[in-house]
């Protein structure tokens, strides 16, 4: 089909798409044309990867844009909200505009309003329908990419429901759902009730096989020389032989560790292939890269980069990722080792893609299991890029012959497992039901029963009862937690509820909070009484009746009151350690895990440390207790970080990456926001103490830097800096003497000015000031309540200065 013919589309897009060498449709795109994709019809694309999914939902949204409506595109990445927004972005040139919102779960996006097209996250719009965004009402086309992702147990209720949610809110609502692995997607095509585009068709052939010996092995029965030399490693040989073609190889590995340990091997095996310029070129972005952190993973990414090659997992910074996606794409890095995460539709194509390990270590079975064939096409479908590469190949590496066979039978041969709904799991049903009431989906038992009639699990199930008692199941526990009010067949949210749902809580995670909150309001339900008997645990009970003049059992006097009264008032706050337990031990955060010797180092930390402890600490012969351990070791690392502990000395201590403590410091500022609303909420009077918490661990800072380190630009080693040299906060700051501001900024002028202007100050030009040598920072050490007195290594370098936002 010839764009010109394209119908519904604005009058600019076929030039513009000449603009971009597209003359005519892709075999794919042509069908969904003609299934109504662009004249509002629902459509479902199983359609492989690279062969033009984006297209089809960028025609739906602008046709619908044409016809005087809204559109929204949902991801299920922040990473490719991003990628997305810079593919759009190129049609603001005629007048359409176009938002992104993935973060600020409390906010109603009404900034989104003008907007033709958003793009979202779908926790995001879920936390729109929640927060009740009146510009929902204007959809005329939501797209769902990667709708494949329904059957994730963790994700994939959010976006089931989410659907649903907007189908109801608009009736004529257009539905685009696109994915590149889906075994039954005319499953998903009846529950939105829309037409289906099942494709195999690809730009570039893709040839899928397993090497084995000396050879590749390919699924049309071919095989092909690819020898092993000396010492290699089968992966190492087929980088080696890619390259010698000129291509790029996309390596999967089953863990952090290993994608680390493989990029690390197969740099050597890149870098004599690299020309002068690529070296040059790639020692800047290993310059780039270790400035994002100053962590031994920074270093290491570094390395392999300078050499070609890179890792990518989730334990990275965004910057990382950011970086090494970008320089794969640019194919200057020519190898990444990565774990699935690559493989989750952000756009980074190679000539051939390794699936290295096809088993990972599952806890919930004790061991080893082979990946699901969903995940293994949909690593393979990276392979290939149109217009670079002449072919695509993806590759598994067998040991023996029988795993030869048992490679092509799992998964060459074989189609992807059917998408199943997990919305029936209790965690998921809780967290819905709840929002669903509260946003006024449903006001009556029945009315739930009949939202929930309209999901993709009601539609796949045949146990039509399990619905209903997990339903009800979940109803009680609400009504019992004080979210919920059940009349009858009536249902309300109450107004705690309501908050609860608004805040976008796990309400497990909020009754957690709310009772770790009153057990230290009241002053017990902490770990032990002070003889150690667990007594403060249990309430007191009276066997005997009173004798004359007592008063009866469970009888408070005015006295004891007052006496209450005055404890509450003398009761100091929470420490920032015993919130940061809090909030860790919620649902809504991933715990550290305890390596092996941790269990006896953290008991000793909770009993040294009980005190600081909301709600009450299970026995050791619990077995609650592992997790509640769990919790305090992410509490401590959420402590280390707001305490001015350097960061590669956290990411040393806890075995993670500089990704994974900025996931914890985002998480427990959720979650610890969360805390400070629900206090409020229930006049508790603890707020001040939580915000603070909170504003400590946003800066990792200690209390005498929060005001400093909000100011943007400071962040938590400058913040120290400017505190050393005598500047306490904003308002010292907004009036600070200049030359002393630059000397504590080691005299980078730019940054003096930047941080003046966000300050403030009445003239932040640093032209004609000199730095004042005694404000200067020592490299040596990091003052008073710094870095190295906090616990952490010493190490100041300018580039973390800002590691708030690293």
């Amino acid at each position: 089909m010839d764009v010109a013919d394209i119908p519904g589309v604005p009058e600019w897009l076929p030039e513009h798409l000449r603009g971009d060498g597209i003359e005519s449709l892709y075999p794919p795109q042509a069908e969904a044309v003609d299934a109504g994709v662009t004249e509002g019809e629902n459509l479902v694309a199983s359609v492989p990867t690279a062969s033009g999914k984006t297209l089809v939902a960028t025609l739906a949204m602008l046709a619908s844009v044409e016809r005087g409506g809204k559109a929204l595109y949902i991801v299920p990445l922040r990473a490719l909200a991003s990628e997305k927004r810079e593919e759009f972005e190129q049609f603001e040139q005629y007048g359409l505009d176009v938002g992104v919102s993935t973060g600020n779960y409390e906010s109603e996006g009404g900034w989104l309003a003008s907007k033709d097209i958003v793009v979202a996250t779908s926790e995001k719009v879920d936390s729109l329908v929640r927060n009740d965004a009146p510009w929902l009402d204007e959809l005329t086309c939501v797209v769902s990419d990667e709708v494949h992702l329904v059957d994730d147990g963790e994700r994939g209720p959010t976006l089931e429901v989410t659907l649903a949610k907007l189908r109801q809110l608009n009736p004529d609502l257009q539905t685009v759902a696109l994915s590149a692995t889906i075994g039954n997607a005319e499953a998903l095509a009846e529950w939105l009730d829309a037409a289906l585009v099942d494709s195999e068709w690809r730009p570039i052939e893709l040839k899928k096989g397993v090497h084995y010996g000396q050879a590749l092995h390919l699924e049309d029965g071919s095989q092909s020389e690819l020898p092993v030399r000396n010492s290699e490693k089968p992966t190492a040989a087929i980088v080696r032989d890619t390259l010698e073609d000129e291509g790029s190889t996309l390596v999967f590995v089953n863990s952090r560790r290993n994608a680390e340990a493989a990029a690390g091997r197969l740099a050597s095996t890149v870098e004599p292939h690299l020309t002068a310029d690529e070296r040059d070129q790639l020692a800047d972005i290993a310059a780039e890269i270790r400035e994002v952190s100053d962590t031994e993973t920074s270093d290491d990414l570094a390395d392999a980069v300078e050499q070609g090659a890179a890792f990518h997992h989730a334990g990275l910074a965004s910057g990382h990722r950011s970086l090494v996606e970008d320089a794969f794409r640019d194919r200057l890095v020519k190898v990444v080792s990565a774990t699935p995460t690559l493989a989750a539709g952000v756009n980074t194509p190679s000539r051939r893609v390794v699936v290295r390990d096809w088993r990972r270590y599952d806890g919930t079975a004790g061991g080893m299991q082979p990946l699901s064939v969903l995940e293994v096409h949909q690593m393979m479908g990276r392979a290939g890029r149109p217009g670079l590469d002449p072919y695509g190949e993806a590759l598994l590496v067998a040991d023996s012959h029988d795993e030869l066979d048992e490679l092509f039978e799992r998964y060459v041969w074989a189609d992807p497992e059917p998408v199943e709904s997990k919305l029936a799991a209790e965690p998921a049903l809780r967290t819905h039901i709840l929002a669903t009431v509260a946003s006024g989906f449903a006001n009556s038992r029945e009315g739930l029963l009949e939202f929930l009639e309209g999901t993709l699990y009601a539609s796949q199930t045949t146990e039509r009862g399990r619905l209903e008692r997990v339903m009800d199941d979940m109803i009680e526990y609400l009504e019992r937690n004080e979210f919920m009010e059940r009349d009858g067949d009536d249902l309300t949210a109450t107004s705690l509820g309501h908050t609860v749902s608004r805040l976008y809580l796990d309400p497990m995670s909020a009754a957690e909070i709310i009772d770790g909150l009153r057990a230290w309001k009241r002053g017990d339900g902490r770990a032990r009484s002070d003889d150690g008997s667990g007594a403060a645990d249990r309430p007191a009970v009276e066997a005997d009746a009173p004798a004359d003049g007592e008063e009866p059992p469970g009888f408070t006097t005015a006295s004891d009151l007052a006496d209450e009264e005055d404890e509450e008032a003398d009761r100091p706050d929470p420490t920032a350690m015993g919130l940061y337990h809090l909030v860790a031990r919620t649902p809504d955060m991933y715990e550290l895990y305890l390596r092996s010797g941790d269990e006896e180092e953290y008991q000793m930390l909770a009993f040294e440390r009980e005190e600081e402890f909301l709600g009450s600490m299970p026995s050791e012969f619990d077995p609650a207790f592992e997790d509640w351990l769990s919790a305090l070791k992410t509490a401590r690392m959420l402590e280390d970080w707001a305490s001015e502990v350097d960061e590669e000395a956290i990411t040393d201590r806890y075995d993670v990456g500089p990704g994974d403590v900025r996931g914890k410091v985002e998480t427990a500022q959720w979650l610890l926001g969360a805390a400070e609303s629900l206090a409020g909420e229930l006049g508790l009077g603890l707020a001040p103490a939580i915000r603070e918490a909170r504003v400590r661990a946003e800066h990792g800072v200690r209390e005498e830097l929060t005001d400093l380190a909000g100011v943007r630009g400071v962040g938590r080693k400058r913040a120290r800096r400017l505190y050393d040299a005598g500047i306490e906060d904003r308002a010292d700051l907004r009036e600070a003497d200049k030359s002393v501001v630059l000397g504590a900024l080691r005299g980078r002028e730019g940054t003096a000015e930047t941080v003046l202007e966000n300050a403030g100050h009445r003239d932040p030009s640093m032209d004609g000031v000199d730095p004042d040598a005694s404000a200067r920072p020592d490299d040596g050490a990091s003052g008073d309540g710094g870095a190295a007195s906090a616990g952490g290594e010493p190490g100041d370098e300018e580039d973390q200065s800002s590691l708030g936002d690293f």
